[in-house]
């Protein structure tokens, strides 16, 4: 969508438009959180970001002077906790997308911190904003020849079971390959010897997997996938109705997310209440909110997401995951990163 526009000055004081969006997702094409949490905190002290567009090169700008809501995404947002009472005082929401995976073993994700810091680092999250707040992903699930689909569920299985009283929710994604380019070229470049799911293993897994979850009760959800499954939602990663659960006494964000706030129906003489819309969001006002159709049309097919500005940019992550579809190559998001180095309160991610 095209967000409101407003006439910023920069630093150098030129004036330039900018983009003004009240949801900001931080971000899904580089780990905002791990490595860029000082830059992005300053651009929002400062007011204004700039981003480059990846299909045609073009800079434009970003101002965080109406900003109500942010979605971090990361797989090692740490960094990201000595910052968090500063969106408390600017009364800007938030919540995380945390990838919380195991391929230690494998090797697959050599940037990330050991998986019991970051087991750590979600609970110290959770005790900072609050449960719901931390969304457990594990994301992608990626098959090998040395990764089978009992190994996947042994290793949700682990975290699962530490994370339990700390998150709500565990969302999940069957990694593409022969779908997402990228991918694929990186898998084969790191000579990692990838299998492609199948519709019969997805389905297999994902009925171990809810059979699996009724130790824990946690809300299982698929990330951008086509199909189906039994007791198996498909998830808005950039979510209206967590947004409303969290930020419902925001006017100007619940305007913009076309929510209708009433009353709960007070049960009758005979004690029965009139039923709640499916789409009924309860809040503990004792109100709920129904809301209209927000879906983000510019994201993949199967995508739930609603509208917010990306304001991440490709080929900076330095975590160098095998399989990453945010890299091109692991070259690139070093000398990005090197660069980031040079100049770390930039207008832009990459410093340039």
């Amino acid at each position: 969508m095209a967000w409101d526009k407003i006439n910023i000055q920069r630093e150098n004081g030129e004036w330039a438009e900018a983009q003004a969006p009240l949801i900001v997702s931080a971000s899904r094409s580089t780990d905002i959180p791990a490595f860029y949490s000082d830059w992005f905190f300053h651009r929002l002290k400062v007011g204004y970001s700039a981003w480059t567009n990846p299909f045609n090169g073009v800079k434009s700008y970003v101002s965080y002077q109406n900003t109500r809501f942010i979605v971090f995404w990361s797989k090692n947002p740490f960094p990201l906790i000595k910052h968090l009472d500063y969106l408390k005082e600017r009364s800007i929401g938030c919540y995380i997308q945390y990838s919380l995976n195991d391929y230690e073993k494998e090797h697959l994700e050599k940037g990330v911190p050991p998986l019991d810091f970051r087991i750590k680092t979600f609970k110290q999250l959770v005790d900072k904003l609050g449960k719901g707040r931390v969304i457990w992903r594990f994301d992608p699930l990626l098959l090998t020849t040395d990764i089978s689909i009992e190994s996947l569920l042994q290793k949700i299985e682990n975290i699962g079971d530490q994370l339990k009283g700390y998150t709500e929710k565990l969302v999940f994604s069957f990694a593409d390959i022969l779908l997402y380019r990228k991918v694929k070229a990186n898998l084969e470049k790191n000579n990692i010897p990838y299998i492609d799911w199948t519709h019969d293993m997805m389905c297999n897994f994902a009925q171990r997997l809810v059979q699996l979850n009724a130790q824990w009760g946690y809300e299982l959800a698929t990330c951008g996938e086509k199909f189906d499954f039994e007791g198996v939602k498909h998830n808005h990663c950039i979510d209206d109705e967590l947004i409303i659960r969290f930020a419902y006494s925001d006017a100007a964000l619940m305007k913009f997310l076309k929510v209708q706030i009433h009353p709960l129906p007070v049960p009758d003489i005979f004690g029965q209440t009139a039923p709640l819309p499916q789409d009924a969001i309860v809040l503990p006002n004792g109100t709920y909110a129904t809301h209209g159709n927000n879906q983000d049309k510019g994201q993949r097919q199967f995508c739930g997401c609603i509208n917010s500005k990306d304001i991440g940019e490709y080929n900076t992550c330095p975590h160098l995951c095998e399989y990453c579809y945010a890299n091109a190559s692991k070259e690139m998001a070093l000398k990005n990163w090197e660069c980031h180095k040079t100049n770390l309160i930039g207008e832009t991610i990459t410093g340039k």
